[in-house]
């Protein structure tokens, strides 16, 4: 039996979308340069590490990107498509149920990143800026006000998985989901963070891939705060393909990974996010796989180095050969991504 799917696109509200998304990459280009003449000024530099996260000397990073760093490249840029996106959000596109969650969640943890940043730039060495363990509470924190806020205010409790007709019931056990699915968003991005337009360049596509779910699903205020994201990411990208000008820093990546996260609760795809996000989950779980392996195996490692971007790099492949092809994956899960969403019962 053929089910038909009719798809009504008032003409006003695509315009108003694609205008907001257009406000995001002019804002984020009017900011730059305020942005750049501060770095360059107060050298916001960006320090690589010299340890890694098990305590070693970070001897392969250092052979990869070593010479990089020592060009003086600044850091923190994050804070000019988190200010562009929250301007038109708040100017434009300030919705309740839509966007105030999403928006206060990105703003919140991209504090804690600028945080990080500003002792990232005044460290000596090691593995520059706050210690892991503070910077998963204060996300974990973030996320938890977040969890609450949609459960009590936004009165969502339960979650739909895909070929299932009903959806699946977990009461006030949708906060701690919640927080489970922000948190590893966002340290998924900010691990693959480390090559030259790498995250921009992905975020940017999970983002528009999520800004046509939330169209298909009527919500238009996600839909227009995801392609705010997306045309703030294009104006930064601009400038942090390789080689790059500036950094995002953990103030941009852990506002877009919280931001992603939160979008996929709202548009109830979070068993789809692994789908179209799934660089991002290779990406985080080849440094835990490391991680693990180092522990429990005395030492012994599963990759020259981790994340997997800097072990195909220590393979040999080129930095852009290596972000470029990641893209290609992402675009490709991406659209899977959305043959699930829209074949899994949800649209």
């Amino acid at each position: 039996m053929q089910e038909t799917i009719t798809i009504i696109i008032e003409q006003e509200t695509l315009l108003r979308i694609m205008v907001l998304s257009f406000a995001g990459f002019l804002i984020s280009m009017l900011l730059t340069p305020f942005y750049t003449t501060l770095a360059y000024k107060y050298q916001w530099w960006k320090k690589a590490r010299t340890d890694t996260v098990t305590g070693e000397k970070a001897s392969v990073y250092q052979s990869l990107h070593g010479e990089k760093h020592r060009r003086n490249i600044p850091t923190m840029a994050g804070v000019i498509f988190v200010a562009s996106i929250a301007l038109v959000t708040l100017s434009g596109n300030l919705i309740r149920t839509e966007t105030w969650l999403p928006l206060a969640a990105m703003v919140g943890a991209g504090l804690i990143g600028l945080v990080d940043d500003v002792f990232n730039t005044r460290s000596t060495g090691g593995i520059a800026g706050m210690r892991a363990k503070i910077k998963l509470f204060l996300i974990t924190m973030v996320a938890s006000v977040g969890g609450w806020w949609f459960y009590d205010k936004l009165d969502v409790s339960s979650i739909h998985i895909p070929f299932v007709d009903s959806p699946l019931q977990l009461g006030i056990l949708i906060i701690p989901l919640f927080v489970l699915v922000v948190v590893s968003t966002a340290n998924a991005v900010n691990i693959t963070d480390g090559l030259d337009g790498l995250a921009g360049g992905l975020v940017s596509i999970d983002f528009a891939m999520y800004a046509l779910i939330a169209f298909l699903e009527g919500r238009y205020g996600v839909a227009g705060f995801c392609m705010t994201i997306v045309g703030a990411l294009l104006s930064y990208t601009w400038f942090n393909i390789f080689p790059a000008r500036f950094f995002m820093g953990d103030v941009g990546s852990f506002a877009l990974g919280t931001a992603l996260g939160v979008v996929a609760m709202l548009t109830d795809t979070v068993l789809i996010l692994p789908i179209i996000g799934f660089v991002f989950v290779v990406e985080a779980g080849s440094s835990l796989l490391q991680i693990l392996s180092k522990k429990l195996r005395k030492g012994r490692k599963i990759f020259r180095i981790a994340p997997i971007h800097h072990h195909f790099e220590a393979l040999g492949w080129e930095e852009t050969k290596v972000t470029m092809r990641f893209w290609v994956v992402g675009q490709v899960m991406g659209v899977l991504g959305l043959i699930v969403y829209i074949f899994g019962g949800k649209l």
